[in-house]
Parts: structure tokens; C-alpha cells; sequence
């Protein structure tokens, strides 16, 4: 599989490659008692500019090059309105405005846009096993997410409409939803820029100018439109905002965006439904949140399809696949060899057959 090649020469790879999406699970429940004492968009600058910083120094120390070219710049900024300001601004409007659960489920469900972008974009394979996996992926963390009580009712047709009555169907349909939902495509069309991105700049220093050039513009708006950003904030808070900016963002971005550059976008992504589950369990080991039966069954349903995803090209159907485009391939290398074959064969003949007609 792409990823993995593209790891490989990374003797601890595979944690590397989970490490994203468990540091970005478990900023959710750092940021959890953060976010009523605060303003979303100043709270959204905090998570990236720092970060940026953080980013842009450490590569430096590792060697890399700057930014060069207008071109380099150019897809840089539009990296950091697509999926730094335009993602956090929506994903921290979106958590004042929605559930966390639903929120959750609106904005890990964005594999399925990197899919369709990547299959549109670079042809990558997903075949019956691979949109097997992203649909199991979003019905687990629909689970995980959505209220057990919804799940239940709507398992038992006759209680469709009972419930869709003696339910408030606002909270699933008001605004916060649709900036989920933004939020998501928003990161979904960050992670496949990054591959045009890399052509002209190196991925990591990218990732943290992206950061700077997107959180700048959030603090200015959080300026004019907020206040009382820091105001409420206390020691603890600091500890939180600290962590989901070093851990969650410097670390997870440059790790996730470096995999990006050159891995299979439709696999890295697909692990991105493994945050909700590490939000979970530090939720329930930090905060004594309990999972249900129901969430569970969700978290099972979400490591099988991260499983066949990963597996995709591996699987009984897409190994026939492979097997025969192999067979394909000798057939043809066995014709060229026999062609090749007479071709030297007749070339033998004439220099033999020259010296018969000389005089």
C-alpha cells in the first residue's frame, strides 16, 4: 500500500501515523472546559499561529528549505484560507452552535470527500472494499456520536415518525451543522492541496506558513467581533490551550501533512475516523464519560472499516485484480521477448548471408 511505502523508511512509522489522530482526539478533551471561557475564533488563532511558529523553527533546525517562487507562495496561501482559516474558523463556530457528538460525526466523516477528490484528481483505487470500509466508517462513528436513544428509535420503523414528533429536530438541522459540515470539506480539500503544494515548496515548512497566513486573519476577525478572548481564562485553561496547540496542531499537523505530501490520501485519511474513539476513551479514562453498548458497536464498526480500507488492494477481490494484471504483464514481456528473439534471429541471417555475395 501507498502509506505504508511512504513510511517505511521510518523505523517507528505505523505509530507515527496513528499519532495525528490520537493527538487530535485527545485536544478534544483537553479543549473541552476551555471553550466556555473563551471566543471560538480567538481560540481557533491560538490553535494555529503558535503552532505555525513552533512548526517553522523546528524545520529550520532539520535543514529545510524556505518557501521560493510566487508559485510556492501562492498555492501556501491558499492552503492556509482553505484549511486554516476557512477549517477552524468553521470547526470553532460549528462546537458553540451543535452537539458534540453530531459534530463530531460531521467532521471525522470527511475521508469520504478526500476519497471522491482523490479518485477524481489522482486515480487512486478504492474498489468495492475500500467504499465497503468508508461506509462502515461513517455508520460507526454515526454510532459513536448520535444519541443512543435516536439510533434505537429509528432501528424500529413504526417509531420513525413517533420519534421525528416528540423530538426537536432543530439541534440537527440549525447552522452549527452546516459549519461542520463546511469545516469538514474545508479539511478535506486542505489534505489533497497539500499534494500540489509539495511540488513547489517543502511539505513541512508549508504546513506551518499555512498555519500563520490562515490564524492571522481569524485573530484580526476575533478583534472586530469578539471579546473577552482571555479574560475568563484560567491557569488550567492555559495547561489545555497549551497541549491542543503543541501536541494537537504543531505535532499533529506537520505529522499528518508530511504523510499527505506523498502517501495515499484515501488510506491517511480513513484513519481519521480513529479520532472520535481516542476522544472517547480519554474521555471516559479523564472525565469518567461512560460509552454505551450502542457507541461500543460503533467503535467496532470503526476499526473494521479503517482495517478494509488499509487492506483494500490485499483482499480477495482486489488480489484477483492484481494476479491478473500481473499475468497481463508476462504475457506481454514473454511477447516482446519472442519478438525480440526474432528480430536478433533475422539480424544473424543477413550478416551471415553477406559474404556468400561477395565477389
Amino acid at each position: 500500500m501507498q502509506l505504508k511505502v511512504s513510511a517505511s523508511r521510518l523505523p517507528i512509522a505505523p505509530l507515527l501515523l496513528i499519532a495525528p489522530f490520537f493527538l487530535w482526539g485527545t485536544a478534544m478533551v483537553a479543549m473541552k472546559g476551555v471553550i466556555p471561557h473563551t471566543t471560538p475564533l480567538f481560540m481557533a488563532g491560538v490553535r494555529l499561529i503558535p503552532a505555525g511558529v513552533l512548526i517553522l523553527i523546528a524545520a529550520a533546525f532539520m535543514g529545510r528549505s524556505q518557501p521560493k517562487g510566487w508559485d510556492a507562495w501562492l498555492w501556501i496561501a491558499l492552503f492556509g484560507l482553505v484549511d486554516g482559516m476557512l477549517f477552524q474558523g468553521f470547526l470553532a463556530e460549528g462546537l458553540l452552535r451543535t452537539s458534540a457528538g453530531l459534530g463530531s460525526v460531521m467532521i471525522d466523516s470527511q475521508p469520504l470527500a478526500v476519497a471522491l477528490l482523490s479518485l477524481w484528481l489522482f486515480q487512486e483505487h478504492i474498489g468495492f472494499w475500500g467504499w465497503l470500509g468508508l461506509g462502515l466508517g461513517v455508520t460507526g462513528i454515526s454510532l459513536i456520536g448520535l444519541p443512543d436513544e435516536l439510533i434505537l428509535h429509528f432501528l424500529d420503523p413504526g417509531m420513525i415518525v413517533e420519534t421525528l414528533d416528540g423530538m426537536s429536530t432543530q439541534p440537527l438541522f440549525a447552522s452549527g451543522e452546516w459549519l461542520m459540515l463546511l469545516a469538514a470539506l474545508s479539511m478535506a480539500v486542505g489534505t489533497v492541496l497539500i499534494r500540489f503544494v509539495s511540488r513547489h515548496a517543502d511539505p513541512v515548512m508549508a504546513t506551518g506558513w499555512h498555519m500563520i497566513i490562515g490564524g492571522l486573519p481569524l485573530w484580526g476577525i476575533s478583534s472586530v467581533v469578539e471579546s473577552g478572548q482571555w479574560q475568563n481564562i484560567v491557569p488550567s485553561d492555559w495547561l489545555a490551550l497549551g497541549y491542543a496547540t503543541v501536541f494537537g496542531s504543531a505535532i499533529a499537523y506537520g505529522l499528518f501533512f508530511y504523510f499527505a505530501s506523498s502517501g495515499n490520501l484515501t488510506s491517511l485519511s480513513s484513519l481519521t475516523f480513529l479520532t472520535p474513539i481516542f476522544a472517547l476513551l480519554f474521555g471516559n479514562l479523564l472525565l469518567q464519560e461512560v460509552l454505551s453498548p450502542v457507541q461500543w458497536v460503533g467503535v467496532s464498526l470503526t476499526l473494521v472499516s479503517i482495517y478494509l480500507i488499509n487492506q483494500r488492494e490485499t483482499l480477495p477481490g482486489a488480489s484477483k485484480k492484481v494476479a491478473t494484471n500481473e499475468t497481463s504483464m508476462t504475457q506481454q514481456q514473454q511477447v516482446s521477448e519472442v519478438s525480440i528473439k526474432k528480430v536478433n534471429t533475422l539480424t544473424l541471417s543477413v550478416r551471415e548471408s553477406e559474404p556468400e555475395m561477395l565477389p
